[in-house]
């Protein structure tokens, strides 16, 4: 369980860092404020956006790793650290300093993820999920991010950020849910990845990675950043809990202190998402279709 852990650590600032690096080239990217699927083929001719995949990938992966040994409930959360780093990693490729009320709202997410790790249960067993379950779970997700996409061309650029982050989440979240039952399975018998759930992770993945690089977009990376790994641990430990049956704390005194853990780890994560920095080089305008004015904006 212990080098599962440090392995989903490894991952989630490898994530960090890779998010960090795609930031500036989704913002300077041609199109609309909300882009289309195209978006992701412009960034796939920028060598900066290219490296920061590499290492989204190769945390995405160790992610895997840590999923294919230990449970959903103990690895989604541990996600959330990777605000920290992304936090830390916009600040110095930007030349500022990580505030005081950013350390304690970091501090803040550690103690509550501490205390939400130490209530779950701790059981392993092998996960299974049927075809008809994927299909809604990815059909709902799927559904929901199209909707956002949608409508976010008429919301303000906070909001759009939020909004389409807590949809990517969703999406990434439905991925690990998957994602934990295939990887866990391939331990007994590899031929277990080929089955309708490898196709179904993949369209939520893609899916979200596009919803993740137009809030991106937005200039407020720490505000879409801190949404998806609020959203995508809650929807990943939802499907382990209920549907993969990795179960929940039972007692009430465990029930509350998940419950105030969670909210403490929560409220951390929204304050290190209230930075007023916006990167200047963000779409302004709806109807911007190339790089946009360097002119800082707060």
């Amino acid at each position: 369980m212990l080098l599962s852990v440090l392995i989903a650590v490894a991952g989630a600032f490898t994530l960090a860092l890779g998010s960090a690096l795609q930031e500036r080239d989704a913002v300077r990217a041609p199109g609309h404020q909300v882009a289309r699927g195209g978006f992701l083929l412009h960034l796939l001719r920028q060598p900066r956006w290219m490296i920061g995949s590499a290492a989204a990938v190769l945390g995405s992966l160790l992610h895997l790793v840590a999923l294919s040994s230990a449970p959903l409930t103990i690895i989604q959360p541990i996600g959330v650290t990777g605000l920290l780093f992304a936090i830390v990693l916009s600040a110095v490729f930007s030349g500022r300093r990580v505030g005081l009320s950013q350390i304690v709202a970091g501090a803040a997410v550690m103690v509550g993820l501490v205390g939400v790790l130490s209530l779950f249960p701790h059981a392993a067993d092998t996960p299974t999920m049927t075809t008809g379950a994927a299909l809604v779970l990815t059909g709902t997700a799927l559904g929901a991010g199209f909707l956002v996409h949608l409508t976010a061309h008429w919301m303000n650029s906070s909001a759009r950020a939020i909004l389409l982050a807590l949809a990517g989440g969703a999406a990434m979240g439905t991925t690990s849910g998957l994602a934990r039952v295939i990887t866990a399975n391939a331990h007994e018998d590899w031929t277990s990845v080929i089955s309708w759930l490898t196709p179904l992770a993949l369209a939520t993945g893609v899916f979200g990675a596009l919803l993740m690089q137009n809030a991106y977009r937005t200039g407020h990376f720490s505000a879409a950043y801190a949404a998806l790994l609020i959203t995508d641990p809650v929807v990943g430990v939802a499907i382990g809990a209920l549907l993969l049956g990795e179960g929940a704390p039972r007692t009430p005194p465990a029930q509350l202190g998940a419950l105030a853990f969670t909210v403490l780890a929560v409220a951390g994560t929204i304050a290190l998402a209230q930075a007023r920095h916006r990167n200047p080089e963000a779409p302004r305008g709806p109807g911007h279709t190339g790089t946009s004015s360097r002119t800082p904006t707060r």
